[in-house]
C-alpha cells in the first residue's frame, strides 16, 4: 500500500493572507491544496491520502474535498503544536488505514503543488529499493556556512556536493512511526523535517532528484511564480509550446 500524508497546517504569515491560510488561496479558481492533492488523487500507485489540517479549517477542507472529488482522502486530522507533532498525527492516521499491510508513506507539503507523477513514482520506487526517498534539487547558487556571532564565513561547501531538501520525503511507514516515537520518548518535538530526524536515528537516506519547479509556496513571490508556471504548462498543452 502507498499512502500520501499531506501537511496543510501552515497559517501563511509570510504570505500576508491574514484571513485565509496560504494552502487555501486560489490559483486559477482552485485552492493550492487542491492542486497538490490532485496529483496524489490521479496517481495510479497511490491508494489513500491523509491530510493534516488546522483544526478550525477542517470543515472548509472537507467541503473542498467533496467539491473537487478528491476521493482518496480517507482521513483528515488536526495538526499538533509543532510541525513534527503534526506529521506524527498524520502518520498515526495512515497506520489506521494501512493496518498490518506493509506500507510506503510519502510525506508532502500541501503548498508544494508543482510536483509531478514521475516524482511520486520515483519516491515509491526508491523506498521499495532503498528504504527511503528524499526529494532534492541541485544547488544553483553558492552556499555559505557562516558564523552568526561576527557575520563571518566559516566555509564554502562545494555545489557539487550540496543539495536542497524538498518534498516528498518517503519511508516505510513502520520505520518513520517508530522513529517518531523514539524521538518523543526523549522529549524531542521540534525536528525540522523527517529526513533530518531519520538520519540522526541511524537510517541511511537515499536521494532522488526532483524538478526545479517543485517550490514551496510561502511568500507572495512564490505564489506568482506558481501561477506563471501553471500558465506556461497550460499554454504548452493548448498550443504545443515548450517550456
Amino acid at each position: 500500500m502507498n499512502i500520501g500524508v499531506i501537511f496543510a497546517g501552515g497559517v501563511g504569515t509570510r504570505m500576508n493572507s491574514k484571513d485565509m491560510p496560504k494552502q487555501f488561496l486560489k490559483v486559477f479558481n482552485k485552492p493550492i491544496i487542491i492542486h497538490t492533492l490532485e496529483h496524489f488523487q490521479d496517481h495510479s500507485l497511490i491508494d489513500a491520502i491523509v491530510v493534516v489540517c488546522i483544526e478550525s479549517w477542517i470543515p472548509y477542507l472537507n467541503d473542498l474535498l467533496y467539491k473537487f472529488r478528491i476521493e482518496k482522502v480517507k482521513k483528515v486530522v488536526s495538526g499538533g503544536e509543532t510541525g513534527q507533532l503534526s506529521i506524527y498525527n498524520g502518520l498515526i492516521a495512515a497506520k489506521e488505514i494501512a493496518g498490518h499491510e506493509k506500507t510506503v508513506v510519502l510525506i508532502h507539503d500541501g503548498v508544494r503543488p508543482l510536483i509531478t507523477d514521475k516524482l511520486i513514482t520515483d519516491n515509491i520506487e526508491s523506498v521499495l529499493h532503498y528504504g527511503s526517498a528524499i526529494t532534492t534539487a541541485k544547488v544553483k547558487e553558492t552556499i555559505l556556512v557562516v558564523n552568526e556571532k561576527d557575520s563571518s564565513i566559516d566555509y564554502v561547501p562545494s555545489r557539487n556536493n550540496s543539495r536542497v531538501a524538498k518534498a516528498p520525503q518517503s519511508f516505510w511507514l513502520d520505520d518513520i512511526i517508530s522513529t517518531h516515537e523514539k524521538a518523543l520518548a526523549k522529549g524531542e518535538k521540534n525536528w525540522i523535517d523527517s529526513c533530518t530526524m531519520m538520519q540522526e536515528y541511524g537510517f541511511k537516506m537515499h536521494l532522488i532528484d526532483g524538478p526545479s519547479q517543485n517550490i514551496k509556496i510561502t511568500t507572495p513571490e512564490d505564489f506568482y511564480t506558481m501561477r506563471a508556471i501553471l500558465e506556461a504548462q497550460e499554454n504548452e498543452q493548448i498550443y504545443g509550446f515548450e517550456n
